[in-house]
């Protein structure tokens, strides 16, 4: 079970100039944005990276206000893990287990959960919060994932295992964020 107090939220590459040619793009976007606020209100750290911001663009600006004071992370790496300055940071927070969003579900999510992996943390791969240009790639990284040993949740699932208890301070503010 992923607990807050190891946990880390990694959103990977939810960038202006490739997220419009991603299938449900839309959908995967209040996914992402849901799965931000919870683990923002739960204390989560956040990282974000930008596969070559200079080419692809930042951020989307739907995701940019609510992790302006997250570590954002430029790369040119298809896994986050290949990038210096991502393990560095990743490293300094001293946490084992990583949910991960973004895109594309085979490329840049898959590699990164296979490095994770190898590294010795959990990985949750959160299914409604990930996508590819095709359903196809989608769904072929996600089986990828899964033979590598690594979990594949929902947005919903992960953040009640995080919440562990009604009773938590933080449930009717994240509820709210699910609906």
């Amino acid at each position: 079970m992923f607990s807050k107090e190891n946990t880390v939220l990694l959103i990977v590459d939810m960038q202006e100039r490739l997220l419009p040619h991603i299938h449900e793009s839309e959908a995967l976007l209040g996914k992402t944005a849901a799965l931000i606020e919870c683990c923002k209100a739960l204390g989560i750290p956040i990282l974000v990276t930008e596969q070559y911001p200079e080419g692809i663009g930042p951020t989307v600006p739907q995701l940019a206000q609510s992790i302006v004071n997250c570590q954002k992370i430029s790369k040119r790496t298809f896994s986050c893990c290949r990038e210096l300055k991502f393990m560095e940071a990743l490293k300094t927070l001293r946490r084992k287990q990583i949910i991960m969003a973004g895109i594309e579900t085979h490329v840049c999510i898959f590699q990164t959960a296979a490095d994770l992996a190898g590294g010795g943390y959990a990985v949750q791969v959160i299914s409604d919060a990930v996508g590819s240009r095709t359903p196809a790639n989608k769904a072929i990284g996600l089986e990828r994932i899964k033979m590598l040993g690594a979990g594949i949740s929902s947005v919903e699932s992960s953040v009640f295992e995080l919440l562990e208890t009604s009773a938590c301070p933080e449930f009717k503010q994240i509820l709210s964020h699910l609906k």
